[in-house]
């Protein structure tokens, strides 16, 4: 019933989803939002700035993109967070998004891929050119790019062949976008039939080895939804089918599988955002729950990586394809890919029995405990491991020098929902992320930050948000 409430005062039951979608964005009212769903945007926000400024300092790989933005004229309209400086806001969006993710650090949603990586740089990019932005908006204008988000990723046939992060990335983004320009619903499903030009990335970006893009690419989904947002301000028209068309969206990238029901089920009264996930460990999140049960079973045991003889690593589907090639994957040759690379990831997981932004250096790569303790590892096939919707549950067995055995699933993962990042989690976080920066925050500049974020909703502009991060 309060999925035709919701609809009935804005859109046809039957129209497009686009439709839908344009509705929820631009009609939503902070009022509008559960308290959940309200701190669920304010935390990613803090926690996709702090993976930025962390970023600036430990990732080379984004140092090219960071020149082509600033040899780019045009007007100054929005800031590139760490480097400073401030370009047309749709550059500021590709240099932002391209900080968001490149270390792997941002936050997911408790079935995998990143929202806010693509929403936050290209709303940020788009508040400073306009101005005037409350924290109010800006909270709306998120929770309505990660209930998106959210709607689309559980219910898409996904054959792990489309990298759903920039595909469904620059909807949530471009809706969050159009909210923040105070789009009305036709603006907004315009502005997202736009960005189906932009709707991109394969899986081979994300799974193969020996490219960057793989950090990089949220970069070009914000960009895509800043892009469509000032195009559809000038007037140009979108497509009225565009998610449920004989060639539209879920036609072209699913096979036509997908859920209408469930995408639309309480719509207006269900924010999916509320259950994002914030990470402690800067890697890929499906390798986490390996991680945390080789933590486990060295910490309870007090072993010494010298101690073990051999680690088995019990793998689904998606599992191997950060295992593959097992050699290569053992000793990665550039950061993007270490943070892919369940093989190494575990390793370091063993000899630090944790994991920080400074792991992830060129010195890092070549760390000769790690190494030696990747070279320990080997595989398990596990189909009833495979990725289904929820992320997979890692298994490891370790077994010591002297015979013992320990086998060990790994669960109770820092950040996710069963152990989540509070507040004040967050708060250590980002003052760690800002240590790192390539121009460091003080420590003033951390706390006012920290304060601005977690009151944002009595903030009158939120480029003083930016201001301070500069």
């Amino acid at each position: 019933m309060s999925e035709q409430i919701f609809n009935a005062k804005h859109v046809a039951i039957s129209a497009d989803i686009v439709h839908h979608f344009s509705a929820l964005a631009a009609g939503l009212r902070y009022e509008d939002l559960p308290e959940a769903a309200r701190e669920a945007a304010k935390k990613s926000i803090l926690d996709t700035f702090g993976v930025m400024l962390a970023a600036s300092g430990m990732e080379p790989a984004v140092l090219g993109v960071i020149e082509v933005v600033k040899e780019s004229a045009g007007t100054p309209q929005a800031s590139i967070l760490g480097f400073g400086g401030r370009v047309p806001a749709t550059m500021a969006a590709l240099a932002n998004g391209a900080l968001a993710h490149c270390l792997d650090y941002d936050d997911q949603t408790p079935w995998g891929q990143h929202a806010a990586s693509s929403i936050i740089p290209a709303v940020f990019a788009l508040a400073e050119r306009k101005g005037g932005v409350t924290g109010k908006d800006m909270i709306a204008a998120v929770a309505a790019g990660q209930d998106i988000f959210a709607r689309l990723r559980c219910n898409v046939g996904w054959k792990k062949d489309w990298n759903l992060s920039t595909v469904m990335g620059v909807f949530a983004a471009t809706a969050a976008a159009g909210r923040v320009m105070g789009f009305n619903a036709k603006q907004t499903a315009n502005a997202l039939g736009i960005a189906s030009m932009q709707c991109s990335g394969i899986m081979e970006m994300v799974c193969g080895t020996g490219s960057d893009l793989r950090g990089l690419y949220a970069g070009f989904s914000a960009k895509g939804a800043v892009l469509a947002a000032l195009m559809a301000e000038k007037g140009v028209p979108g497509i009225d089918c565009l998610f449920e068309g004989g060639y539209g969206f879920f036609n072209t990238y699913f096979d036509g599988r997908y859920d209408r029901d469930k995408i639309l089920e309480d719509i207006g009264v269900d924010y999916k955002g509320s259950v994002t996930l914030y990470k402690r460990w800067p890697s890929v999140g499906t390798a986490h729950s390996h991680m945390k049960a080789i933590i486990d079973i060295v910490s309870d045991n007090d072993l010494a990586p010298d101690d073990i003889a051999e680690i088995r690593l019990f793998v689904g589907d998606y599992h191997a394809l950060m295992c593959e090639p097992l050699d290569v994957r053992k000793a990665p040759a550039t950061l993007a890919d270490a943070k892919f690379s369940l093989p190494f990831l575990v390793a370091v997981a063993a000899v630090r029995r944790g994991m920080s932004v400074l792991d992830f250096t060129e010195s890092g790569l070549r760390d000769t405990k790690v190494l030696a303790t990747a070279n320990k590892i080997s595989l398990v096939a596990d189909a009833s491991l495979d990725w289904k919707l929820e992320l997979p549950l890692g298994r490891v067995e370790v077994v010591a020098a002297d015979g013992r055995r320990w086998e060990r699933s790994g669960t109770h993962i820092p950040g996710n929902a069963d152990n989540p990042m509070t507040w004040a989690d967050l708060c250590s976080k980002f003052a760690e992320c800002a240590a790192v920066a390539v121009s460091p925050l003080s420590s003033h500049r951390i706390a006012e930050v920290q304060r601005l974020v977690q009151l944002l909703e009595d903030v009158e502009d939120v480029a003083e948000l930016m201001r301070t991060l500069q």
